[in-house]
């Protein structure tokens, strides 16, 4: 459960909870299974907080400091957290559905089994990050950095991978059904089981950079493909 005097000091305003964090560095914040729907939290300072079944759904978390807190089960569907830092944040099977993560920062992430459907992920920063058996369906990732991300059994179907890098990154047994992946970098990424059946803007030479290419599924006139 929450500590009711963090969560009192957090609600009583950006001036409050500011003065309390840099009186008291030390102190992990606990937000644990609170309800801060629709909360305005700004540029709040939540690094390393117990955010643990909180409810932020549809909260401003906007260039929000969240680095290596504790996100586990959380729900952030439809937040805005478009620019926050999230570096080292543990989100595993947090619901980030239709959140706008545009630009932030993801990298080195526990988003195993989380949940991100149609969420805005244009130009965010994983790099490393776990996204294991994740759902990004429809997400839309154009320009994403998504070096070494584990994106094995995940699921991309209808995702927007325009642009991404994703060189280096773990695609084994993950699912990109109808998936756009027009000018994506897959250099040396595992495909290894990847399913790209439907994927129309993906071409020969752009996955024969990539490790074990030839384990991938591909629709039938796929290798009479060219760039």
């Amino acid at each position: 459960m929450a500590n009711y005097e963090h969560l009192a000091i957090l609600q009583a305003g950006a001036i409050a909870w500011v003065e309390w964090r840099r009186k008291n560095s030390q102190v992990e914040p606990d937000f644990s299974l609170a309800n801060l729907r629709t909360a305005n939290l700004k540029q709040a300072d939540l690094s390393s907080a117990n955010l643990i079944g909180c409810d932020l759904s549809n909260a401003n978390l906007e260039d929000a400091l969240m680095h290596q807190a504790n996100l586990i089960g959380t729900n952030l569907s439809a937040a805005n957290l478009r620019k926050a830092d999230l570096g080292g944040a543990k989100l595993h099977r947090a619901n980030l559905s239709f959140a706008n993560l545009i630009s932030a920062n993801l990298i080195g992430c526990d988003l195993r089994g989380a949940n991100l459907h149609e969420a805005e992920l244009i130009a965010a920063y994983l790099y490393q990050a776990n996204l294991h058996k994740a759902n990004l369906t429809q997400a839309h990732l154009i320009h994403a950095h998504l070096l070494r991300v584990n994106f094995s059994e995940a699921d991309l179907n209808k995702a927007d991978l325009r642009w991404t890098n994703l060189s280096g990154a773990n695609l084994a047994g993950a699912s990109l059904i109808n998936a756009r992946l027009s000018g994506a970098n897959l250099r040396g990424a595992n495909l290894a089981g990847a399913n790209f059946r439907g994927v129309k803007d993906i071409f020969l030479q752009q996955v024969q950079v990539a490790e074990n290419w030839e384990l991938a599924e591909y629709d039938e006139d796929f290798h009479l493909s060219k760039i």
